[in-house]
């Protein structure tokens, strides 16, 4: 398991593809690890160099808590080691909110950035439904100390497949997968680690970048996450927005083939 040694941090990382193609950079959700885009991995490999990477606090990577740093430096440190000059960014929820901290922290470095079902940093707090919040307040309730297997599980299921769809109706191999993918992040459970974020947030800086952006979102995703995704739309210089349907925060598991397409034909539209 290939890792890069960062102040405070062992990354856990992989790249595949040629190192002489135009690059990719690959983040995860906040519910998953690199792991989450092994069915994207081989159709992307064919032209591009993917790299991709766990950030501190989840899957292989080990960090030392008392130790700040920042995600967007961390991604950079990444391409620094692969020897990559500049690439597109690609991160899923959290990890889309690394992308944009990245694009707008390095903009000599990023040519282009793809976010699914992703806040900015800074994006306001806004009301959740009755429905999200009993939810939340379900997983909050479980002490990680004590059941981190649970509470991993809990999350996986409420993002996965969403609070507005029947469990039950969900393709149980898609619920498996995204259970799996979570699991990994129950050793990281406990962990604090204090993250220095974005200063201004992105929030405030959309108007700021300046590469072509796809925006993307499950059409059963968290209420936050679809305004978030509008409010992207309205605000990027340079965006194309998908919505994908029947998904929810997962369309890149749920709905691979239908990703790597939507993904594909736009990093070629945009000569990325």
């Amino acid at each position: 398991m290939p890792t890069l040694t960062v102040p405070g941090a062992e990354l856990h990382y992989e790249s595949a593809g040629r190192a002489s193609a135009p690059a990719l950079l690959l983040v995860p959700a906040g519910v998953a690890t690199l792991r989450m885009w092994d069915e994207q991995l081989d159709a992307l490999a064919e032209h591009h160099f993917v790299a991709r990477f766990d950030p501190r606090g989840f899957g292989g990577t080990t960090h030392d808590e008392s130790v700040p740093f920042a995600n967007h430096a961390d991604a950079i440190a990444v391409l620094d080691h692969l020897g990559v000059a500049e690439a597109t960014v690609v991160g899923a929820s959290r990890g889309g909110r690394i992308t944009l901290d990245t694009a707008l922290a390095y903009p000599d470095r990023v040519r282009g950035v793809v976010t699914v079902g992703s806040e900015p940093g800074g994006f306001p707090d806004l009301p959740l439904t009755d429905e999200e919040q009993r939810r939340f307040d379900e997983i909050e309730a479980i002490d990680p100390a004590i059941d981190a297997a649970r509470m991993m599980r809990l999350e996986a299921d409420l993002w996965a497949v969403g609070p507005l769809r029947d469990a039950a109706a969900v393709d149980q191999g898609f619920v498996r997968r995204a259970r799996e993918l979570n699991a990994p992040n129950a050793a990281h459970a406990s962990d604090d680690g204090t993250v220095l974020p974005l200063e201004p947030p992105a929030y405030e800086r959309l108007g700021d970048l300046r590469v072509p952006a796809l925006v993307t979102v499950g059409e059963y995703d968290l209420s936050v996450e679809l305004a978030a995704y509008d409010h992207l739309l309205a605000h990027l210089p340079d965006a194309t927005g998908v919505r994908f349907a029947d998904t929810a925060h997962l369309p890149s598991v749920e709905r691979p083939e239908e990703f790597t397409r939507v993904l594909l034909d736009w990093l070629e539209r945009h000569g990325l």
